[in-house]
């Protein structure tokens, strides 16, 4: 008899060996696709140094005569003496791979379509959280491999065993059937049975559903500017994923220019995402908060961290003391250096200080901003899948996927704008944070509300009066 793709992934294993084998493969790739975006942070890092003499000499061979480098580490900067009004080359080299990843997303998107899912690693909260993770193991190979060429080489060298190991992987059986390719989806559904240590299936596929509309051209790009609704979304949440890809990366990149240890700001800079994503999960399943509302405060509260630091002075700490002391009461806002920072917790246990403390510096700042985007980033993927019919979901993720990539080629010559102000990089990451997240009131509510399948379902009165009713039964229950 017959059986249907959801039958048959119940015959094979829903999540048996086979299946947690393939995503402990998508999980490890993201720890090497994280240490391929973060290479530039350690290998173009620019350490102190000092020239002895007046002005930059005109020639290299000059210029290495007089210039010093305070680092016992190497990088691009030291070898070609990347300073001053060389220094840009390092933010392109940077670009430049985003510019890759764009040019990826417009050639292989369109390609997976057609050829399969097989070449193309959908990521989900898990590879997102692994990605995390694999910045804090960057940060771990930089510290133990202080020569770059070295660091290069450890963190390209298993891209050669990802792209080995990727020939082994099945194609997606519901590609596969979606295609009308029932034999060669059986064949994989086989594969998955006996990795999940079952017998041969006696399976037989139904023809697919969409074998009957191979003939029929699917909705394009076209249809999401036509349509007035889907034209303004696409817009507003084009200008999200620009904004949440300028900041994270943004961020993350501007690890190197903030003070104290390079290492451990990088590492902190990931696992500061951790914590991150059992949020975002939390916060969008509340009937109260939702997907809207609760990527709006991550994106503002993102901004408003980031813009704090135009407030403190370079290499600062505030310090917000609330209780008592010998001396009286100390509802108070100090402002002090980081080397005066230890003297002055001493005193406060000197003068018997009860009460509470909240110590603020430009570095723990950009770590919230670094944490709330990323809960906002994770929230996108889900929020633009659900606003999109089914027919355009492709489509207009597609295109959002693209203004994301723009946003990473931008985000490496931010952190160069300091050299206007110390701040002035991190108050572009919160005016960019505030801004999308006041857009994004502008856009419907999706948790629990039907999701359209195609572009007449958006002005369909019977689609609007599912809309009523499951808003209506929710609030009923609450």
């Amino acid at each position: 008899m017959a059986a249907g793709l959801e039958e048959a992934f119940g015959a094979a294993g829903e999540f048996g060996g086979a299946q947690r084998r393939l995503t402990a493969f998508l999980v490890l790739l993201q720890v090497y696709v994280a240490c391929q975006s973060m290479l530039i942070v350690l290998v173009g890092a620019m350490p102190e140094y000092r020239i002895d003499q007046e002005g930059i000499p005109a020639s290299k061979a000059e210029l290495a005569k007089h210039i010093h480098f305070m680092s016992n580490f190497t990088s691009i900067v030291t070898e070609w003496y990347l300073i001053e009004q060389e220094a840009y080359k390092v933010s392109l080299a940077s670009s430049l791979f985003f510019a890759g990843l764009l040019i990826g997303n417009i050639t292989f998107g369109p390609l997976s379509d057609k050829l399969g899912r097989k070449p193309v690693y959908i990521s989900g909260s898990l590879t997102n959280l692994t990605f995390a993770v694999g910045i804090a193991v960057y940060a771990l190979l930089g510290y133990c491999v202080r020569e770059w060429r070295h660091l290069a080489l450890v963190s390209n060298t298993p891209g050669v065993i990802f792209l080995l190991l990727s020939f082994m992987l099945p194609e997606s059986p519901r590609w596969l059937y979606s295609q009308g390719k029932t034999a060669e989806a059986e064949d994989v559904m086989q594969y998955i049975a006996l990795g999940n240590g079952k017998e041969r299936l006696n399976l037989k596929l139904k023809p697919s559903a969409g074998t009957s509309r191979k003939d029929e051209s699917p909705p394009g790009i076209l249809n999401l500017v036509k349509h007035p609704v889907l034209r303004w979304r696409t817009i507003i949440l084009m200008y999200i994923w620009y904004v949440c890809s300028l900041v994270y990366y943004g961020l993350t990149l501007n690890a190197g220019e903030l003070g104290g240890n390079l290492y451990l700001n990088v590492a902190l800079y990931g696992l500061v995402e951790v914590p991150a994503f059992p949020l975002c999960m939390f916060f969008i399943e509340k009937p109260w908060s939702g997907r809207r509302k609760t990527m709006m405060c991550f994106l503002i509260f993102a901004g408003i961290a980031c813009m704090f630091t135009m407030f403190l002075p370079k290499n600062s700490v505030l310090i917000f003391l609330c209780g008592k002391s010998n001396t009286g009461s100390w509802p108070r806002m100090i402002c002090i250096s980081q080397a005066e920072r230890n003297s002055a917790l001493s005193m406060m246990k000197m003068s018997h200080f009860r009460g509470c403390s909240l110590l603020l510096s430009p570095t723990l700042l950009a770590l919230c901003g670094k944490m709330m985007v990323s809960a906002a980033f994770n929230i996108v993927y889900i929020y633009t899948s659900e606003l999109y019919p089914t027919v355009l979901r492709n489509a207009g993720l597609g295109v959002c996927s693209m203004s994301c990539r723009f946003g990473g080629i931008l985000a490496p010559f931010v952190p160069s704008m300091k050299s206007l102000s110390p701040s002035v990089p991190l108050v572009v990451f919160g005016i960019s944070g505030l801004s999308a997240g006041f857009l994004t009131l502008l856009l419907p509510e999706t948790l629990n509300k039907p999701i359209a399948e195609s572009i007449e379902d958006l002005q369909s009165p019977k689609y609007r009066v599912l809309i009523n009713e499951k808003a209506n039964q929710l609030e009923e229950s609450t």
